[in-house]
């Protein structure tokens, strides 16, 4: 790919060098190219395998990066939607920090490769890839968890754990599971779905099957997890804020020999009785100056699900605290 001159309202002038790649650059009726006009208020105007990028000096300049991003990316084999158009809209607009690669790490899986849609995903799979223990803590729809599964099922597949062991704390139930109709799975099932799907993305459906009948994927609630010790497996803990601290103190002491620990929670969406602390609160608390424990923090501009959740978690965030905030 060529880029012409640049500067001011003068238009920017690319051209691709492989026309095979350049519908799926552009998009069915253009709209990826529409996509990015909308975001970054700019005009392009394309003609063949070339494109012509107007606009304020800054917005043409990521304009460019954005469709240079997208380019290298037809040309790895991964393919663009609307998503990812968003996704490199997103991550050019972000300010990049000193010493921070600029090659994104990705992940491979069996059913799918997996790149970060923002900057702190990047981050986030760097310390996922470095550190033994890890926090993880925002909003809904940022990845937390999701990339966390994609980080445990490429190192299963690599051979360097040998399981996978998610849990969740079943919160709605009060973990009196016995109460409820059905087997264990049956009883269990329901709060740990949001786990299963993720497994689904990455996995075909018969080896989910057949790793959760031999135990090398064990998806379990929180309350299952104690008096164990969980050695060579990939560990990780979804909707923490919704532990106590006895328990966040009886998971985190789990670790084991050759064993990673994610832990993921959003502190804005604590479902425990009033008047008692969140697990996932007292922990980062208690653990903040420990050497071997890294935290990620996202926040609304990490929302990769619908444009409009992004806003609605603004719309949240921006309003007075009210009631009890544990």
């Amino acid at each position: 790919m060529k880029s012409g001159e640049a500067g001011g309202a003068t238009p920017r002038y690319l051209s691709f060098d492989d026309n095979g790649l350049v519908p799926q650059l552009f998009g069915d009726h253009d709209r990826h190219l529409a996509r990015i006009e909308q975001r970054l208020g700019v005009a392009l105007s394309s003609r063949g395998n070339q494109i012509a990028v107007s606009g304020p000096e800054g917005s043409a300049d990521t304009a460019v990066a954005v469709l240079n991003a997208l380019y290298a990316r037809l040309k790895t084999g991964l393919p663009v939607s609307l998503a990812e158009v968003d996704a490199a809209v997103r991550i050019a607009n972000e300010p990049a920090v000193e010493g921070e690669p600029t090659n994104l790490i990705e992940i491979k899986t069996p059913k799918r490769r997996i790149t970060p849609r923002s900057r702190n995903q990047a981050r986030y799979l760097q310390t996922l890839a470095d550190n033994e223990l890890v926090f993880a803590l925002g909003p809904a729809g940022t990845g937390k968890t999701y990339l966390a599964v994609a980080m445990a099922v490429a190192m299963m597949e690599a051979g360097r754990v040998d399981r996978i062991v998610l849990s969740r704390p079943a919160v709605e139930a009060g973990e009196r599971l016995g109460f409820l109709p059905g087997d264990l799975r049956e009883k269990v099932d329901p709060y740990l779905r949001p786990l299963y799907d993720a497994l689904h993305d990455m996995l075909p459906g018969e080896k989910v099957a057949r790793k959760l009948a031999s135990d090398d994927i064990e998806v379990a609630p929180l309350a299952f997890m104690r008096g164990r010790t969980l050695s060579n497996a990939f560990v990780i803990l979804d909707e923490a804020q919704n532990t106590s601290a006895v328990q966040m103190k009886m998971f985190l002491t789990r670790l084991g020999e050759n064993a990673r620990m994610v832990v993921t929670g959003d502190l804005s969406q604590i479902d425990l009785p009033p008047g008692q602390t969140s697990g996932l609160a007292d922990a980062l608390d208690v653990l903040k100056d420990v050497e071997g424990i890294a935290m990620v923090r996202f926040t609304h501009v990490d929302v990769v699900r619908h444009e409009l959740v992004t806003r609605i978690v603004q719309a949240y965030d921006g309003r007075p605290k009210q009631g009890n905030t544990r």
